[in-house]
This record gives C-alpha cells, structure tokens and sequence, in this order.
C-alpha cells in the first residue's frame, strides 16, 4: 500500500496537476478574461500591503527561478560546467534561505493585513485566504528543508530530485521511485507545491502567466484612480 500511494502521489499525481494547470489556465483565460486578475485592495492598510507584497513578490520570484534552473537544468550540462554537486547544493541552501525568508515574512505580513483587518478581510474571496495560507505554510516547509539539506551537502540528494522532476517531464517511467527514500519534509513540500499547481487555475495565481518579469519593479500594488464626473453627471 505504501509503494502504491508513494507512485500515486508522486509518479501520477503530478501529471494531473500539470494537466489541470495548462488545461485549466487555458479554459479560464477563454471562458472568464475578466477575472484574470488579482484582487486590489491598495485602499486598505497600504503601507503594510507594498511592504508585504514587495517582500513576497521578490522571494517568491527568486525561489521559482532557483527551483526552475536548479531542477530542470541538465545534470550533465552541470558537470560540463565543472559545478560541483556538493556548491550547487550549498549555493541553493543559502540562496534559497534567504528567499525563503523574505518571502515568508512576506506572507506572514499579508496574512496579518487580510485576516485581522476588518475591512480587507470582508473584501477577501475564500480562494485569496486560502491561496495565501497554502503559499505561507510551503514556504515554511521549504524552510524546513534546509536542516536536512544541511546533512547531505555532497548534493546527492539534490540529484535526487533533478531527476525525478526531468524524469516527470520527459516522462521516464519509474520516476517516483527516484525519490522513494528522501526524508518525509521533501515529499510534504513535493505534494504541496503539486497542490498549489493544481489549485492554480482556479485562484488569483492566473495573474503570475501574463507578464511575470513585471514583477521584479512592480511597486507591489495595484493603482486605484478614482473617477472624476463630468458636469453633466454632477
């Protein structure tokens, strides 16, 4: 039972998320246009909103980056570098911590912002709540990862996980197995990250595919401009 929800979670589950992220993503940007967006409540504690949202925003970005590069990269193409496995490991260690704790306090001042301010929470949708939270407790649990990675700075274990995420893309049969051994902290952040992508479609997230690059000057906020009426609607 154990090796058949490990293959589940991990050798199929993925491929679901995927599916639903792309196909998702496409029938809402077609079906619903209007709603491809994010949320402004910029009228609201601004101040705490661009400092949260700036932080977030930035180590989010930074962590998507290193995860992309760092997973999908060719490990051949690394060792043709002359990249040691043991200074990738390190280099994401501490790049990743850093990011992991701007974006955290990040979230953690969104959350604040959201759930204790009276106004802004009457104005939050179920699905902004709930997206938030799901970002705060992955971003702690790639926090905790950082301990157990600190064991293994040989990076075999990183290897580990390059191959099981270019395995899944190039659709190697047996991928999960790669991954079978790894300690439980990784397989919870694996499964919630897969989470989160299937979730993607269906929340605010849909914002992030239509220009992610404006984030890194983005201000953090929406602008609100109010609407002067002409003479004839005074």
């Amino acid at each position: 039972m154990a090796d058949f929800i490990h293959h589940l979670l991990f050798g199929i589950y993925p491929y679901v998320a995927l599916a639903v992220l792309i196909v998702g993503s496409v029938i809402r940007y077609d079906r619903e246009p209007y709603s491809w967006r994010a949320g402004s409540s910029q009228l609201l504690r601004r101040r705490q909103l661009i400092v949260g949202s700036v932080l977030f925003h930035l180590g989010v970005l930074m962590i998507f980056a290193g995860h992309l590069v760092g997973l999908l990269t060719p490990i051949a193409l690394w060792d043709a570098l002359g990249v040691p496995h043991g200074a990738k490991q390190l280099l994401a260690i501490v790049a990743g911590g850093v990011a992991g704790v701007m974006a955290i306090i990040g979230a953690t001042l969104l959350i604040h912002r959201r759930f204790f301010d009276p106004r802004v929470r009457a104005a939050s949708a179920f699905s902004d709540n709930l997206v938030i939270l799901l970002l705060w407790a992955q971003l702690a649990l790639g926090l905790s990862t950082i301990p157990v990675s600190m064991q293994h700075l040989d990076g075999h274990e990183m290897v580990k996980f390059m191959e099981w995420a270019q395995g899944v893309f190039t659709f190697r049969a047996g991928a999960a197995d790669l991954i079978r051994d790894v300690a439980p902290v990784f397989k919870l952040h694996l499964f919630l990250g897969l989470t989160i992508l299937l979730l993607f479609p269906f929340t605010r997230l849909v914002h992030m595919l239509s220009a992610p690059v404006r984030y890194i000057w983005r201000p953090g906020y929406q602008v609100v401009r109010s609407r002067k009426l002409s003479p004839r609607h005074g």
